[in-house]
């Protein structure tokens, strides 16, 4: 057997949340910026991110982060997020994940206690603060893109628990963020599988009933994710992000966070400085924290600082085989959920 074509691979999760790094090679993918690659890999040719996201290779739980060089002279790297519905432009544990494993590999150089690294993505350039001891990343500060809300307090027609309302926010992709209480949940382990289906449905329901449209990034178009929160007395809250075809994050999850923060500052109740802790259902944490107000196309939005800790744990190295008959993958209703059918 010969490795002639292969894909190397750095297995790496944040808070649990896998989050593994494509780091050597992938194809070349058209475009000029990362975000028509991504578009290309959404809109034009998605056997990539099948190969990768897909059962036999992978499992319904896997994203797989494409490492590419920068489109921009002020970025380090790049990077786009391939999971198993399509690629998407920004995610904050995948950030970590590949920040991470950009310095442990020394693909960027690690300066001690603290390396800066610049992302580009398709949402736009992220900048990373990496806290660094003994060839190691302890933890990793996201500046995340501007986040902003869409709007508050929408009503959604749901056939089984009736006119629900909840918050369109954006910080990274678009989110719906719902009070779990509202579907007669809580987030917990033993709940998961409740919540995946109720984000999944309620996904379905916003793409007929609401249309989102970031004013100045083209083909950011749709809500990504629904995120189901509980907000705590101390001021923290426990989340849950629901991803198609059917499963919950495991991490805080940074983007939903960012958009977390716009939402309690366009309610009065945050403000420039202050921090939040998000916990995950499996109890992983993010602090996040607002940096500073700015405006999206006239809309007040805010900068927000996103930390925690990715851990490369392993290598893999998959081969490309011509006659390999499952090369696009394949997804099964018994690991990946009935809504397997629509992806």
């Amino acid at each position: 057997m010969t490795f002639d074509k292969a894909l190397d691979i750095l297995l790496v999760h944040c808070q649990g949340e896998s989050g593994n790094v494509l780091v050597d090679g992938a194809p070349d993918i058209p475009g000029a910026t990362i975000l028509d690659k991504m578009n290309h890999l959404n809109e034009v040719d998605p056997s990539l991110r099948l190969f990768l996201t897909r059962e036999p290779r992978a499992q319904v739980v896997h994203t797989t982060n494409l490492l590419l060089p920068p489109a921009r002279s002020d970025a380090d790297a790049a990077f786009i997020v391939l999971q198993p519905d399509r690629a998407h432009p920004m995610s904050g544990s995948n950030c970590i994940c590949v920040v991470t494993a950009l310095l442990e590999t020394g693909r960027v150089a690690m300066t001690e206690p603290e390396t800066v690294v610049r992302l580009d993505t398709a949402a736009g350039l992220i900048v990373a603060r990496a806290r660094c001891e003994n060839g190691r990343c302890l933890s990793v500060s996201l500046d995340n893109v501007p986040a902003f809300v869409q709007q508050l307090d929408i009503v959604i027609d749901t056939p089984k628990w009736g006119r629900i309302t909840g918050d369109i926010a954006f910080g990274g992709v678009f989110y719906a963020q719902i009070d779990v209480g509202r579907v007669g949940l809580r987030i917990v382990p033993e709940a998961a599988r409740a919540l995946a289906e109720a984000g999944t449905e309620i996904k379905a329901l916003l793409a007929r009933q609401v249309a989102v449209n970031h004013p100045e990034i083209p083909g950011l178009t749709e809500i990504a994710y629904v995120m189901f929160r509980d907000y705590q007395p101390d001021g923290s809250v426990v989340t849950c992000t629901t991803l198609k075809p059917g499963r919950v994050d495991r991490s805080p999850c940074g983007t939903g966070s960012s958009a977390n923060l716009a939402i309690l500052h366009a309610r009065g109740q945050a403000k420039t400085g202050d921090k939040r802790v998000s916990r995950s259902i499996i109890g992983g944490t993010f602090t996040a924290e607002i940096l500073g107000e700015t405006t999206v196309a006239g809309r007040v939005a805010v900068l927000p600082r996103i930390t925690g800790q990715g851990y490369v744990f392993g290598r893999q190295q998959l081969r490309l085989d011509a006659q390999d008959p499952f090369a696009r993958g394949f997804a099964m209703s018994d690991t990946w959920g009935p809504q397997v059918g629509e992806l």
